[in-house]
C-alpha cells in the first residue's frame, strides 16, 4: 500500500520543497531560511504552511513557474498536476494488497485506491479499527494516488447502521465508477448495463431506501428493467414468506410472488406457473417470481 522507495525519494524532493516556497511566500513560520531547517519543523507547524498551500492553490503555479530548486520539466509537470489534488473528508474503509480505499459518501459516491509514503495508514493511525472518518488531501502522483503526509481522524465510532450503509455506497462506487486510482477523475460513469446499476441499487434495504428515486427512473425507461425489478424484489420478499411458512408447518411447496403477495400455490413449479399466469394480463407474467419452499 505504498509509493515505490524510488517514487518515495521523488515525493520527498518535491513536496517539501513546494511547502517550503508556501512557507517562503506567505511568512507563516519565521525564522525559516532554508530548505534543509524547513524540513525539521515539528509536524503541527508543518501543517500550518501545509493549509496555506490549499488555501493558495495559485502558489503551486507561480512555483511552478519560478522553478527555484531547479526540477526538471518532468518534475514541474508532476508538481503542477497537484492543483488536481481533493481536500474532503473521507471514510477510510479497507487495507487492501493494493491501496487503502477512501469513501467520499457524496452523491453519487466515489472510492479512491490511495497508496501511503513512509509508513502504512494502519500504523499511522495507531491500528484503530475501519471504518474512519477522516480529513486528508488525496493527490495525483505518477499515475496513482497519494496523501499528503497529513491526516487527522475524527473521534467517531459508526453504529452497524452506519458500516452498512458506508458499504453500500462503496459498492455502488465500484458499480458506477471503479476503484479510481488516478486523479484528476472524469465524473463521466463508467460505462455499465441499466441493469447492472438497477441490481447494484436493489442489493440491499439501504440502498433500495437511498436510490429510490434512481430505481424509478430506470424502471419505467424500458419493460424489461421493470420486469427485472419484480423479479429481484420478489426474491427479497421469498426469504421473508419462506421463514413465516416454515413456522406455519409448510415445506416441499412452490409459490409465486407479485408485488410482495403471494398470488398461487401448489406442489409442482409448473402448477404454480400455470395458475400465475391464467391469473394475470400477459404483460405482467414476466414479472412474476416463483421460489420453492424446501423442506426443513
Amino acid at each position: 500500500m505504498r509509493l515505490s522507495k524510488e517514487d518515495l525519494e521523488l515525493y520527498y524532493r518535491l513536496h517539501p520543497a513546494l511547502l517550503f516556497y508556501t512557507n517562503q511566500k506567505g511568512g507563516i513560520i519565521d525564522d525559516i531560511s532554508t530548505l534543509e531547517e524547513f524540513k525539521t519543523l515539528p509536524m503541527e507547524k508543518a501543517f500550518k504552511v501545509r493549509e496555506r498551500l490549499w488555501e493558495q492553490s495559485n502558489l503551486i503555479d507561480s512555483f511552478v513557474k519560478e522553478n527555484p530548486f531547479g526540477f526538471s520539466s518532468e518534475e514541474r509537470e508532476i508538481v503542477l498536476g497537484w492543483k488536481n489534488s481533493i481536500r474532503e473528508d473521507f471514510y477510510l474503509l479497507r487495507y487492501l494488497k493494493k491501496y487503502a480505499i477512501f469513501l467520499e459518501w457524496e452523491k453519487p459516491p466515489k472510492a479512491y485506491g490511495v497508496l501511503a509514503l513512509t509508513n502504512e495508514f494502519e500504523e499511522v493511525l495507531g491500528g484503530e479499527p475501519l471504518p474512519l472518518m477522516v480529513k486528508a488531501v488525496l493527490m495525483p502522483f505518477k499515475g496513482q494516488i497519494v496523501y499528503d503526509g497529513f491526516i487527522s481522524r475524527y473521534p467517531y465510532t459508526f453504529g452497524s447502521g452506519i458500516r452498512r450503509s458506508l458499504f453500500d455506497a462503496y459498492r455502488e462506487a465500484k458499480s458506477r465508477f471503479g476503484i479510481i486510482t488516478s486523479l484528476p477523475f472524469s465524473a463521466e460513469e463508467r460505462k455499465v448495463s441499466d441493469i447492472e446499476r438497477l441490481k447494484s441499487y436493489l442489493k440491499t434495504k439501504g440502498n433500495r431506501e437511498r436510490y429510490w428515486e434512481e430505481i424509478e427512473d430506470l424502471i419505467y425507461k424500458a419493460p424489461y428493467l421493470m420486469s427485472f425489478y419484480q423479479q429481484e424484489m420478489g426474491r427479497v420478499y421469498a426469504r421473508r414468506y419462506k421463514r413465516d411458512l416454515h413456522g406455519i408447518g409448510l415445506a416441499d411447496a412452490w409459490f409465486a410472488i407479485l408485488q410482495g403477495m403471494i398470488i398461487a400455490g401448489g406442489t409442482t413449479k409448473e402448477e404454480v406457473a400455470g395458475i400465475a399466469f391464467r391469473l394475470l394480463p400477459p404483460e405482467k407474467r414476466d414479472w412474476v417470481h416463483i421460489f420453492h419452499l424446501e423442506g426443513k
